[in-house]
């Protein structure tokens, strides 16, 4: 999955490192096939035995903005994960409720016995950090992977150093993929009646369908996370 100029190899994905975890989080307002593949390059990429979704209940970056009910959230995740046996769904944040902050929930597995797993981010997310809740602490509890975005600029270890200095072998950057979809394009598609498919599962699709979801005005864009 890790994108390569043409006529280059593609690297080999990396041995599989015995109770290695990758934690993907965000709204997943719906989940999309940008979410999916990247959970897959970091599993490729770092050699995870497992990467596991955890929607947020209420994202505390986007206060009294509408977000789809946490049990339509969870639903979709576990529809669009239940294919990839490497992937999991995790209720943590929701089963908590309130605002769900990163530190927390890191805070929360380590109390559960999983110690340093992989956060991934996106380098929109990355470019966040700073602002978000206790960040030297969530560099401490994870190391964090990072994904490119497409249309924001690529960070890098001096980027991490200047902020957080001497935190920059916490953080790998990954390749790729750059796919552009972003959950506001689904929803806005979907209110106005537009087909989702191959932006999202099909099992997804159906669902959003089904119970008509974003049927009324478009949420606004709910895909990041702190």
């Amino acid at each position: 999955m890790t994108e390569a100029p043409p006529g280059e190899p593609v690297e080999r994905p990396a041995p599989v490192q015995p109770g290695s975890v990758g934690i993907i989080g965000g709204t997943f307002d719906p989940i999309h096939h940008g979410h999916l593949a990247i959970a897959e390059e970091a599993r490729e990429a770092l050699g995870l035995e497992r990467v596991v979704f955890m929607p947020a209940s209420t994202p505390p970056h986007k206060p009294g903005r509408p977000v789809t009910s946490p049990e339509h959230r969870l639903a979709m995740v576990r529809l669009a994960v239940a294919g990839n046996p490497a992937f999991e769904l995790s209720e943590l944040e929701v089963a908590r409720g309130g605002a769900s902050y990163t530190v927390d929930t890191l805070e929360a597995l380590r109390a559960n016995g999983l110690v340093d797993p992989w956060l991934i981010l996106s380098t929109e997310a990355l470019a966040g950090l700073p602002g978000w809740r206790e960040p030297t602490r969530i560099l401490g509890l994870a190391r964090i992977a990072v994904v490119p975005r497409s249309g924001f600029d690529p960070l890098g270890p001096a980027w991490v150093e200047a902020r957080f200095p001497g935190a920059s072998s916490r953080v790998r950057f990954l390749a790729g993929p750059l796919l552009p979809i972003s959950g506001s394009v689904v929803r806005r598609r979907a209110a106005a009646g537009r087909s989702v498919r191959y932006l999202v599962p099909d099992a997804v699709a159906a669902y959003i369908a089904q119970h008509r979801l974003y049927a009324g005005p478009h949420l606004e864009d709910a895909d990041h996370r702190d």
